[in-house]
């Protein structure tokens, strides 16, 4: 069995609400084993017999979408890919206290080498490096106590059709934990 973490896009949005009691028991009817929501209902832990992704990914976004009645978006990271991530310490640049948030951009589609840096807007955030399938950006706290609000600008920046979701640095330590 593979560990794996499923990280979902555009869950509790708007009306697009699903509590994490729910989502623990769509991902366990789906036949996953030891299924657990990590922090907020939009990142899921998991084992699973199948190793091909993209099938894994489908038969997510099938069965959420029978549980839920509505499309989501679904990036799959194995435990070993987010302990790797980790490992790479994509942020042992910035300074301790920085008065900033670090994110990652993870990317369902391999399109890293498509996207051309520098990205960002001055005093808001900019992406400091971009692997295969992750992005890896700093938002600055902005005058209006705010982080990084252009950080929505990163799609534009992807090849069209690529799904993204951001996580905070801290949850990605987390779900590698």
């Amino acid at each position: 069995m593979t560990r794996y973490v499923a990280f979902l896009r555009g869950v509790n949005l708007g009306k697009r609400t699903v509590r994490s009691a729910d989502l623990k028991q769509a991902f366990t009817g789906m036949g996953f084993a030891d299924a657990r929501t990590l922090i907020a209902s939009g990142n899921v832990v998991f084992s699973a017999g199948e190793t091909d992704e993209e099938k894994l990914t489908h038969t997510i976004e099938a069965g959420l979408e029978k549980a839920f009645g509505f499309d989501i978006g679904t990036v799959l990271r194995s435990h070993a890919e987010l302990e790797a991530m980790v490992a790479s310490a994509p942020f042992a640049k910035i300074p301790e206290g920085a008065d900033a948030k670090l994110y990652v951009g993870l990317l369902r589609e391999r399109v890293g080498g498509k996207i051309e840096l520098p990205i960002g807007i001055p005093g808001n955030f900019d992406v400091l490096s971009v692997s295969e399938r992750d992005i890896f950006a700093i938002a600055w706290h902005m005058p209006n106590g705010r982080y990084g609000e252009g950080l929505i600008g990163i799609e534009k920046h992807l090849p069209k059709g690529t799904l993204i979701t951001m996580r905070n640095w801290n949850t990605i330590l987390k779900a590698a934990a």
